[in-house]
């Protein structure tokens, strides 16, 4: 019986621990699910996560890239409306001041203007109590006062007359002039002729008339420093200014650049010939960038001139720095032209061109009037001998 029970609870524990092992691997494999099902939730949770972080940089890209800038240029905005605003306050309220000061001008205006009421009264019935006492006094007074108008009207008229017979005075002295003007120009023009011609004219002063001289230029803004240069190469020279005369280039006042005529003496033609030469020679011996020189005559400084003038062997220098300076002057300009007895320097928009002209050529010139005219000038320049003519473009583009 023993042995029985022994037999049946060896058989009940065996079942006992069957039955528990078995429900150890079903747990086993439960817990082993749910560790995967956590698993697949965290993937799926970093997923989201990954996901949900992609789109915030996205959009904190797009915050930076279009939100902010906006943001600032928005503040920089509203900072120049605010500094419009503090200005506009500002200018308020200086108006207000000033208004405020007009007020209280206006209020002592007020106040001067009660006074002077109240005087105009004490004065209205002093009057009264005067014109009652005596209206024939005032009468009189009133037409001595009457008469003094008349006086004073009659002398406004006759100073009228008086201004208007000056004005014509003026007119024929005007006239009286132009035609003095016109008369001397005529003589020394005819002076000028004869020194072209070799017949020096003696005025009456003693001194001769023996070079004419030009100036005009395009450009109003370089006329004065043109003018001080070309009066200052008159000096360098040894010429002196006999007259001079300012012509409208058009006639009518329009605003073109006068034409400016001088009537020179204190060296002969030759001389002067000679003088600019030998300037525009040493002029030529200033090298331009590569070697050629600046200022050498059209056909280069190998041809010999037909005549070669006498230059003067004491020549001071100051005459060759004073030409050099007229002709960089005339260089800036966009039209210009100067002539000095033979010499004659043209400069249009693209040249800059100077010749020394004998007589009949200076005299075909003057009686072709084309002076006044660069591009014709240069034109009949060309026609010069080579040893006549100095191509200086090159020369005052590097001076």
């Amino acid at each position: 019986m023993t042995t029985l029970i022994l037999v049946v609870l060896c058989v009940v524990v065996g079942a006992m621990e069957l039955w528990a092992g078995r429900q150890s691997k079903d747990q086993a494999r439960a817990f082993a699910r749910r560790v995967d099902e956590l698993n697949d939730q965290v993937t799926k949770q970093n997923g989201v996560l990954v996901t949900v972080g992609e789109q915030l940089t996205a959009e904190l890209s797009r915050v930076k890239r279009d939100v902010l800038p906006a943001l600032d240029s928005r503040l920089r905005d509203n900072s120049g409306q605010v500094e419009e605003l503090a200005r506009l306050v500002h200018q308020a309220d200086s108006y207000v001041r000033s208004q405020a000061g007009r007020l209280q001008d206006l209020e002592q205006q007020r106040v001067t203007l009660a006074a002077l009421r109240r005087k105009l009264g004490e004065l209205e019935t002093s009057m009264r109590s005067v014109t009652a006492g005596g209206d024939a006094e005032v009468a009189g007074r009133v037409d001595e006062a009457v008469a003094r108008l008349t006086e004073v009207e009659r002398g406004g008229a006759e100073m009228l007359e008086l201004q208007r017979a000056l004005t014509r005075t003026l007119e024929d002295v005007e006239d009286v002039v132009a035609e003095l003007l016109r008369y001397t120009e005529g003589e020394l023009d005819s002076a000028v002729a004869s020194a072209l011609a070799g017949r020096p004219r003696v005025g009456g002063d003693g001194l001769s008339v023996t070079a004419t001289g030009r100036l005009w230029s395009r450009d109003e803004q370089l006329q004065d420093i043109l003018d001080e240069m070309y009066e200052a190469c008159l000096r360098a020279n040894g010429l002196q200014v006999r007259f001079r005369t300012v012509e409208d280039a058009d006639g009518a006042g329009r605003g073109v650049p006068d034409h400016r005529r001088y009537f020179l003496g204190g060296r002969q033609m030759e001389e002067l010939a000679g003088a600019f030469t030998a300037l525009l020679i040493s002029t030529g011996a200033d090298l331009a960038p590569g070697g050629t020189p600046a200022g050498a005559p059209a056909g280069g400084l190998s041809r010999e001139p037909a005549v070669r003038p006498v230059v003067p062997a004491g020549r001071a220098p100051e005459d060759e720095a004073a030409l050099k300076s007229l002709l960089r002057v005339l260089y800036e300009s966009a039209g210009a032209v100067a002539q000095i007895g033979p010499l004659l320097a043209v400069r249009t928009r693209e040249e800059l061109v100077a010749a020394v002209l004998d007589p009949a050529q200076s005299l075909e010139l003057e009686n072709d009037e084309v002076y006044w005219d660069p591009s014709t000038a240069i034109v009949r320049l060309r026609r010069l001998p080579a040893h006549q003519l100095w191509e200086l473009t090159a020369w005052g583009a590097s001076a």
